[in-house]
Protein backbone atom coordinates (compact mmCIF):
# COMPACT_ATOMS: atom_id res chain seq x y z
CA UNK A 1 0.00 0.00 0.00
CA UNK A 2 1.38 3.40 -0.99
CA UNK A 3 1.42 5.79 1.99
CA UNK A 4 -0.66 8.94 1.55
CA UNK A 5 1.13 12.12 0.49
CA UNK A 6 0.63 15.06 2.84
CA UNK A 7 0.98 18.53 1.42
CA UNK A 8 2.06 21.62 3.38
CA UNK A 9 -0.82 23.43 5.09
CA UNK A 10 -3.02 20.34 5.15
CA UNK A 11 -5.46 20.39 8.05
CA UNK A 12 -6.21 17.14 9.83
CA UNK A 13 -8.91 16.42 12.39
CA UNK A 14 -7.29 15.12 15.59
CA UNK A 15 -9.89 12.48 16.15
CA UNK A 16 -11.02 10.17 13.36
CA UNK A 17 -13.93 8.93 15.46
CA UNK A 18 -16.14 10.48 18.15
CA UNK A 19 -14.33 13.31 19.93
CA UNK A 20 -13.78 12.25 23.55
CA UNK A 21 -15.04 14.32 26.45
CA UNK A 22 -17.62 16.03 24.24
CA UNK A 23 -21.35 16.47 24.12
CA UNK A 24 -23.89 17.76 21.64
CA UNK A 25 -24.59 21.47 21.77
CA UNK A 26 -25.87 24.24 19.51
CA UNK A 27 -22.56 26.08 19.81
CA UNK A 28 -20.85 27.27 16.63
CA UNK A 29 -17.11 27.87 16.20
CA UNK A 30 -16.30 31.57 15.93
CA UNK A 31 -13.50 32.98 13.75
CA UNK A 32 -12.73 36.70 13.97
CA UNK A 33 -10.25 38.24 11.52
CA UNK A 34 -9.38 41.76 12.62
CA UNK A 35 -5.83 42.69 13.61
CA UNK A 36 -5.18 38.97 14.10
CA UNK A 37 -7.19 35.79 13.55
CA UNK A 38 -8.92 34.76 16.77
CA UNK A 39 -10.74 31.45 17.04
CA UNK A 40 -13.09 30.64 19.91
CA UNK A 41 -15.70 27.98 20.72
CA UNK A 42 -13.60 25.34 18.94
CA UNK A 43 -15.81 22.43 17.89
CA UNK A 44 -13.48 20.16 15.93
CA UNK A 45 -9.84 20.23 17.11
CA UNK A 46 -7.37 20.11 14.24
CA UNK A 47 -3.70 20.04 13.32
CA UNK A 48 -2.50 22.34 10.52
CA UNK A 49 0.62 21.02 8.80
CA UNK A 50 3.54 23.21 7.70
CA UNK A 51 6.47 21.35 6.15
CA UNK A 52 9.84 22.86 5.18
CA UNK A 53 11.44 22.31 1.79
CA UNK A 54 12.88 18.81 1.63
CA UNK A 55 16.35 20.19 0.90
CA UNK A 56 16.40 22.13 4.19
CA UNK A 57 14.55 19.58 6.34
CA UNK A 58 16.39 18.91 9.63
CA UNK A 59 14.03 16.18 10.81
CA UNK A 60 12.98 18.29 13.79
CA UNK A 61 9.33 19.13 14.36
CA UNK A 62 7.35 21.30 16.73
CA UNK A 63 3.74 21.35 17.87
CA UNK A 64 2.47 24.93 18.28
CA UNK A 65 -0.10 25.93 20.94
CA UNK A 66 -1.40 29.49 20.41
CA UNK A 67 -2.43 31.47 23.46
CA UNK A 68 -5.60 33.37 24.25
CA UNK A 69 -6.37 32.93 27.92
CA UNK A 70 -8.08 29.56 27.37
CA UNK A 71 -11.00 31.52 25.88
CA UNK A 72 -9.71 31.97 22.31
CA UNK A 73 -6.72 31.14 20.12
CA UNK A 74 -4.45 33.82 18.59
CA UNK A 75 -4.27 31.54 15.61
CA UNK A 76 -1.99 33.39 13.20
CA UNK A 77 -0.15 35.69 15.68
CA UNK A 78 1.03 32.78 17.86
CA UNK A 79 0.33 29.95 15.45
CA UNK A 80 0.65 29.98 11.67
CA UNK A 81 3.12 32.90 11.59
CA UNK A 82 5.32 30.99 14.02
CA UNK A 83 4.99 27.83 11.91
CA UNK A 84 6.31 29.70 8.86
CA UNK A 85 9.32 30.90 10.87
CA UNK A 86 10.12 27.34 11.94
CA UNK A 87 9.97 26.24 8.30
CA UNK A 88 12.73 28.74 7.46
CA UNK A 89 14.91 26.81 9.93
CA UNK A 90 14.15 23.46 8.31
CA UNK A 91 11.75 22.47 11.09
CA UNK A 92 8.31 20.99 10.43
CA UNK A 93 5.56 22.79 12.35
CA UNK A 94 2.06 21.80 13.33
CA UNK A 95 -0.46 24.36 14.59
CA UNK A 96 -2.87 22.93 17.14
CA UNK A 97 -6.43 24.21 17.20
CA UNK A 98 -7.35 22.80 20.59
CA UNK A 99 -10.70 22.75 22.34
CA UNK A 100 -11.26 25.51 24.88
CA UNK A 101 -12.62 24.74 28.33
CA UNK A 102 -15.47 27.28 28.22
CA UNK A 103 -17.10 25.53 25.26
CA UNK A 104 -20.54 24.06 25.90
CA UNK A 105 -19.51 21.16 23.67
CA UNK A 106 -16.93 20.03 26.25
CA UNK A 107 -18.04 17.76 29.08
CA UNK A 108 -15.17 18.09 31.60
CA UNK A 109 -13.63 21.49 30.91
CA UNK A 110 -10.12 21.10 32.31
CA UNK A 111 -9.47 17.78 30.55
CA UNK A 112 -10.09 18.82 26.93
CA UNK A 113 -6.99 20.93 26.10
CA UNK A 114 -4.55 18.32 27.43
CA UNK A 115 -6.41 15.51 25.66
CA UNK A 116 -6.03 17.38 22.38
CA UNK A 117 -2.34 18.12 22.99
CA UNK A 118 -1.59 14.48 23.81
CA UNK A 119 -3.42 13.34 20.69
CA UNK A 120 -1.67 15.92 18.49
CA UNK A 121 1.79 14.83 19.66
CA UNK A 122 0.91 11.20 18.96
CA UNK A 123 -0.52 12.09 15.57
CA UNK A 124 2.74 13.79 14.54
CA UNK A 125 4.73 10.71 15.58
CA UNK A 126 2.27 8.42 13.83
CA UNK A 127 2.84 10.27 10.53
CA UNK A 128 6.54 10.98 11.11
CA UNK A 129 7.78 8.98 8.11
CA UNK A 130 5.37 10.60 5.64
CA UNK A 131 6.18 14.09 6.95
CA UNK A 132 9.95 13.60 7.06
CA UNK A 133 10.03 13.95 10.84
CA UNK A 134 12.35 12.21 13.29
CA UNK A 135 9.93 10.91 15.96
CA UNK A 136 12.66 11.44 18.58
CA UNK A 137 12.91 15.17 17.75
CA UNK A 138 9.35 16.39 18.19
CA UNK A 139 8.97 19.34 20.55
CA UNK A 140 6.26 21.76 21.60
CA UNK A 141 5.98 25.55 21.82
CA UNK A 142 3.27 27.48 23.59
CA UNK A 143 2.45 31.14 24.18
CA UNK A 144 0.71 32.47 27.32
CA UNK A 145 -2.17 30.05 28.09
CA UNK A 146 -0.85 27.95 25.21
CA UNK A 147 2.40 27.92 27.19
CA UNK A 148 0.47 26.51 30.12
CA UNK A 149 -0.90 23.77 27.89
CA UNK A 150 2.59 23.06 26.50
CA UNK A 151 4.05 22.90 30.02
CA UNK A 152 1.20 20.66 31.15
CA UNK A 153 1.97 18.24 28.33
CA UNK A 154 5.69 18.44 29.10
CA UNK A 155 5.19 17.59 32.76
CA UNK A 156 2.07 15.39 32.55
CA UNK A 157 2.42 13.74 29.15
CA UNK A 158 1.61 10.32 30.57
CA UNK A 159 -1.65 11.38 32.22
CA UNK A 160 -4.13 8.54 31.84
CA UNK A 161 -6.90 8.99 29.32
CA UNK A 162 -10.56 8.61 30.23
CA UNK A 163 -11.70 7.35 26.84
CA UNK A 164 -11.36 4.28 24.67
CA UNK A 165 -7.93 4.40 23.04
CA UNK A 166 -6.88 3.32 19.57
CA UNK A 167 -3.45 2.40 18.15
CA UNK A 168 -2.23 6.01 17.95
CA UNK A 169 -2.85 6.50 21.67
CA UNK A 170 -0.18 3.92 22.48
CA UNK A 171 2.52 6.25 21.13
CA UNK A 172 4.43 8.53 23.49
CA UNK A 173 2.99 12.01 24.03
CA UNK A 174 6.20 13.29 25.67
CA UNK A 175 7.70 16.29 23.85
CA UNK A 176 11.43 15.99 23.18
CA UNK A 177 11.85 19.69 24.00
CA UNK A 178 9.69 22.59 25.17
CA UNK A 179 9.63 26.27 24.25
CA UNK A 180 7.53 28.41 26.59
CA UNK A 181 6.93 32.04 25.65
CA UNK A 182 5.50 34.32 28.36
CA UNK A 183 3.78 31.19 29.71
CA UNK A 184 1.16 30.79 32.36
CA UNK A 185 2.75 28.14 34.61
CA UNK A 186 1.08 28.23 38.01
CA UNK A 187 -2.56 28.13 39.04
CA UNK A 188 -1.73 29.31 42.56
CA UNK A 189 -3.05 32.68 43.70
CA UNK A 190 0.35 34.34 44.01
CA UNK A 191 1.33 34.58 40.32
CA UNK A 192 -1.36 32.93 38.21
CA UNK A 193 -3.19 34.60 35.33
CA UNK A 194 -6.64 34.60 36.88
CA UNK A 195 -8.47 34.77 33.55
CA UNK A 196 -6.79 31.59 32.31
CA UNK A 197 -7.38 29.83 35.63
CA UNK A 198 -11.06 30.77 35.72
CA UNK A 199 -11.59 29.46 32.19
CA UNK A 200 -9.69 26.21 32.76
CA UNK A 201 -10.64 25.35 36.34
CA UNK A 202 -13.68 27.50 37.11
CA UNK A 203 -13.99 30.41 39.51
CA UNK A 204 -13.86 28.26 42.67
CA UNK A 205 -11.46 25.39 41.88
CA UNK A 206 -10.56 22.79 44.45
CA UNK A 207 -7.09 22.78 45.94
CA UNK A 208 -6.50 19.46 44.19
CA UNK A 209 -7.18 21.00 40.76
CA UNK A 210 -4.98 24.00 41.54
CA UNK A 211 -2.13 21.67 42.51
CA UNK A 212 -2.65 19.44 39.45
CA UNK A 213 -2.39 22.32 36.98
CA UNK A 214 0.42 24.24 38.72
CA UNK A 215 3.12 22.88 36.45
CA UNK A 216 6.07 24.02 38.57
CA UNK A 217 4.94 21.27 40.98
CA UNK A 218 5.24 18.49 38.40
CA UNK A 219 8.76 18.80 37.01
CA UNK A 220 10.66 15.50 37.21
CA UNK A 221 13.82 14.05 35.72
CA UNK A 222 11.67 13.05 32.72
CA UNK A 223 10.66 16.63 31.91
CA UNK A 224 12.14 17.61 28.52
CA UNK A 225 14.78 20.32 27.93
CA UNK A 226 13.12 23.72 28.06
CA UNK A 227 13.64 27.19 26.57
CA UNK A 228 11.84 30.07 28.32
CA UNK A 229 11.14 33.64 27.17
CA UNK A 230 9.47 36.31 29.30
CA UNK A 231 9.46 40.06 29.92
CA UNK A 232 10.11 41.59 33.31
CA UNK A 233 7.33 44.13 32.79
CA UNK A 234 4.64 41.56 31.92
CA UNK A 235 1.57 42.80 33.79
CA UNK A 236 -0.74 40.00 32.57
CA UNK A 237 1.38 36.93 33.35
CA UNK A 238 4.07 37.81 35.90
CA UNK A 239 7.63 36.78 35.03
CA UNK A 240 7.63 34.72 38.24
CA UNK A 241 5.77 32.05 36.27
CA UNK A 242 8.87 31.42 34.18
CA UNK A 243 11.26 31.99 37.08
CA UNK A 244 9.57 29.34 39.23
CA UNK A 245 9.52 26.86 36.37
CA UNK A 246 13.19 27.50 35.60
CA UNK A 247 14.09 26.90 39.23
CA UNK A 248 12.14 23.62 39.22
CA UNK A 249 13.92 22.53 36.03
CA UNK A 250 17.35 23.31 37.45
CA UNK A 251 16.59 21.51 40.71
CA UNK A 252 15.95 18.38 38.62
CA UNK A 253 19.05 18.94 36.45
CA UNK A 254 17.03 19.54 33.27
CA UNK A 255 18.69 21.37 30.39
CA UNK A 256 17.07 24.81 30.63
CA UNK A 257 17.70 28.23 29.11
CA UNK A 258 15.79 31.37 30.01
CA UNK A 259 15.75 34.86 28.48
CA UNK A 260 14.11 37.66 30.46
CA UNK A 261 13.77 40.97 28.59
CA UNK A 262 13.31 44.23 30.50
CA UNK A 263 10.45 45.34 28.25
CA UNK A 264 7.85 43.84 25.96
CA UNK A 265 4.83 43.36 28.17
CA UNK A 266 2.69 40.43 27.10
CA UNK A 267 1.52 38.88 23.88
CA UNK A 268 4.20 40.03 21.41
CA UNK A 269 4.42 36.85 19.33
CA UNK A 270 7.50 37.00 17.09
CA UNK A 271 8.03 40.61 18.30
CA UNK A 272 8.72 41.87 14.76
CA UNK A 273 9.82 45.51 14.89
CA UNK A 274 10.22 45.46 18.68
CA UNK A 275 13.96 46.09 18.83
CA UNK A 276 16.13 43.47 20.48
CA UNK A 277 13.02 41.74 21.77
CA UNK A 278 12.60 40.31 18.27
CA UNK A 279 15.93 38.50 18.65
CA UNK A 280 14.38 35.94 21.00
CA UNK A 281 13.82 33.72 17.97
CA UNK A 282 17.54 33.94 17.15
CA UNK A 283 18.36 32.74 20.65
CA UNK A 284 15.85 29.92 20.15
CA UNK A 285 17.41 28.93 16.82
CA UNK A 286 20.83 28.72 18.48
CA UNK A 287 19.43 26.61 21.31
CA UNK A 288 17.65 24.22 18.96
CA UNK A 289 20.73 23.80 16.78
CA UNK A 290 22.84 22.73 19.73
CA UNK A 291 20.18 20.82 21.62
Amino acid sequence: MIPPVFNPKEILALWDYEIPNSQTSDEVELIENKDIIRISKVQIPTLEVYLPAKRSNTGKAVLICPGGGYSALAYDWEGTDVAKWFNTKGIAAFVLKYRLPDSRSVTISHEAPLQDAQRAMRLVRNHAKQWGVDPAQVGIIGFSAGGHLAATLGTQFDSKTSFKEDAIDSLSARPDFMVLVYPVITMKNNYTHLGSRNKLLGEAPSEALIQKFSNEMHVTRHTPPTFLVHSGDDKAVPVENSLQFYQALKSHHINAEMHVYPYGGHGYGLAIGRGRLQTWVDRLADWLEHL
